[in-house]
């Protein structure tokens, strides 16, 4: 640090002697004036941030004499500036006129410099999560600015807001664009054209903007490169995007302004109704934008990171549900189309039900209604189909309707299965114990308590707990333990005034125990492998040849045979469902040995308890082993 101040100082000494020089070598102009201020104030703030008070410098001896001469001319040249222009009049019209010079080269920088930002991935939860840091994402938007020439990253909040007006655009084109088509004859109303070309805009330019998209890839690596991007584009989704993104309504325009040029008569001829007709049928390619629907809609997704929770099950529904009314609205449409197209024939449902001039509202609601009716099986309407057009009408409605209520009913199968994998889990998991029971034949009593046990045990639902949390890192582990034995720490004098560290390595220690009434947790005279903190129930303790203990809440037992690697003392028994949770002894000598103080307190809690057991009239020693 100091050898790049002291290098300033020689810099600007060096500038000091071309300002000092007489006006005829060299004149001073406010330009100059204002940059020698400007070093100045730098000089001095980069000499307060660098050098410390009470900090001797090594070089303050040897070129002490230089840096004095320096600020003296420094300040020298600041006094004279000011002198000369104490109100800065000479300054602002330079500085004014310089301003309006650079003003729209400034300008333009800046825009180009927000726009660039734009372009490039923010520090939001979504790039936070596919770049791990603020770093990670500092480094992917370098790597966007290397390549020179602008790139759309498609985590960049451009390409979010875009895609969010291309999802409502492509929505409302789905739906009205065949609405339009077939129940409007006049297409040529300012509000439809306006729909159309600015729909048939966006939709060219979205086309563009994907030859400019960086894709995402495999292990959080974004292709940027544009050859690579125009590649994988061309050979993936081009074709379909670029025919449903041709400019239909131009072509429409062309030929309806030829047509009215020529005259009124001529449009109305038998060519120019069929060149309207083709003009409709290609007007339905657009429907192809369907697929860019589902494509963002997955990346959105992605994006959002859903899993098969709540909220998730329920977009997922919705998302169903509304692709099913979207294959309705479709299927009337074309329903009321083709017969459109052939003019109405006599044997046609529209000719039947006499609705050929009747209102657009009439004649939806019953072409939706004979949709509906078609694709769910019910019915064909007020009357069967007759002509040809409408037999193959119905047919490619039923068909369409077995399909998506197949599809509909597996989705939402698997979306209700999804909702609670652990209670399906356990399901599946009971049902095997049921066969296991069938097949040994085991007594009613017998399997009541073994369906009881599992009630108890794992209340409706499974986990894999040992492996979730051996998936987890240790912090978290120890806080989602810390939180599921709280109830147990909370009732527990042991645990009330111990070191944190070691509440907390004990409980990542313990293991989860259920006991029915009457069962033997410890059996006397056997040996001891764990001890026991209880979270609820009621145990009772047996000593041979002495009064029963009652242990609730917040107790613990069976510490004696782990301290003295001995047998146990005395038989405990469960009065209630017990939740308890067990320590083996490998893990009690590990944690013991961390913390030597707390197996002081274990010993001298055993020995107060063996004591008050031997004070006991009718107490009678162990025979020696």
């Amino acid at each position: 640090m100091q050898g790049v101040k002291m290098t300033s100082l020689s810099r600007s000494t060096d500038d000091q002697k071309g300002i000092g020089e007489s006006p005829a070598h060299k004149p001073e102009t406010p330009k100059y004036r204002s940059w020698s201020s400007l070093r100045f104030s730098r000089w001095r703030s980069g000499s307060q941030r660098t050098s410390p008070p009470g900090t001797p410098s090594p070089k303050t001896d040897k070129k002490g004499t230089d840096v004095t001469k320096t600020l003296f001319s420094l300040v020298q040249t600041h006094n004279d500036d000011y002198t000369a222009d104490p109100d800065g009049l000479l300054d602002a019209s330079v500085d004014g006129e310089e301003a309006e010079q650079d003003l729209p080269q400034d300008q333009s920088t800046y825009f180009q410099r927000q726009f660039g930002t734009m372009l490039q991935p923010g520090v939001n939860k979504f790039s936070l999560r596919m770049f791990g840091s603020h770093k990670g994402v500092a480094a992917e938007q370098a790597r966007v600015k290397s390549f020179g020439v602008w790139i759309i990253h498609p985590y960049s909040d451009f390409r979010f807001y875009w895609d969010i007006v291309m999802l409502l655009l492509m929505m409302s084109n789905l739906v009205i664009l065949p609405w339009g088509i077939t129940f409007f004859e006049d297409q040529n109303t300012v509000p439809w054209i306006t729909f159309n070309v600015l729909s048939d805009t966006l939709f060219l330019m979205d086309l563009v903007f994907n030859f400019r998209t960086g894709i995402p890839g495999e292990d959080s690596h974004i292709l940027l490169d544009p050859k690579d991007i125009r590649m994988h584009y061309l050979r993936t989704w081009f074709l379909v995007d670029f025919i449903s993104s041709i400019p239909v309504d131009y072509i429409f325009l062309i030929v309806d302004l030829e047509s009215r040029h020529e005259s009124s008569d001529v449009y109305r001829t038998a060519r120019a109704l069929r060149i309207v007709r083709f003009t409709k049928i290609l007007s339905l390619l657009r429907l192809l934008r369907l697929s860019r629907l589902i494509r963002y809609i997955h990346q959105w997704e992605e994006i959002f990171h859903m899993t098969y929770d709540l909220a998730s099950a329920v977009v997922r529904i919705v998302n169903l549900i509304g692709m099913m009314l979207l294959l309705c609205h479709w299927d009337g449409c074309l329903t009321f189309m083709v017969p459109m197209l052939q003019e109405f024939p006599q044997d046609c449902w529209v000719s039947k039900n006499n609705m050929v001039n009747s209102t657009w509202h009439l004649q939806y609601s019953y072409a939706l209604f004979m949709a509906m009716s078609h694709m769910l099986c019910i019915g064909y309407g007020a009357h069967p189909p007759e002509g040809m057009t409408d037999v193959w009408l119905t047919m490619i409605s039923m068909v369409v309707g077995a399909t998506c209520y197949a599809m509909f009913l597996g989705h939402a199968t698997t979306l209700v299965q999804s909702l609670d994998a652990s209670h399906r889990q356990y399901q599946e998991k009971y049902k095997q114990v049921e066969q296991y029971m069938s097949f040994h034949k085991l007594p009613a009593d017998v399997r009541q308590r073994i369906h009881d046990y599992y009630e108890q045990r794992f209340q409706g639902k499974m986990f894999d707990e040992d492996s979730i949390l051996g998936e987890l890192s240790d912090p978290l582990k120890e806080e989602i333990v810390s939180y599921n034995c709280r109830g147990l720490v909370a009732n527990m004098p042991l645990f009330a005034n111990t070191d944190p560290h070691f509440v907390t390595v004990i409980l990542t220690k313990l293991r989860f125990e259920v006991f029915q009434p009457g069962d033997l947790i410890i059996r006397e005279g056997t040996l001891g492998r764990k001890m026991y903190f209880i979270q609820h129930g009621t145990v009772t303790v047996i000593p041979r040849g002495s009064k029963d203990i009652t242990l609730n809440d917040g107790a613990y037992f069976g510490e004696i045979c782990l301290l003295t690697q001995g047998r146990r003392t005395a038989t405990v028994r469960a009065e209630t469902y017990c939740r308890l949770y067990s320590l083996s002894v490998d893990s009690f000598n590990e944690v013991l040995e961390e913390h030597p103080l707390m197996r002081r307190a274990f010993e001298s809690v055993a020995v107060d308890r063996l004591g008050r057991v031997a004070r006991r009239p009718s107490y009678q020693p162990p025979p020696p082993e």
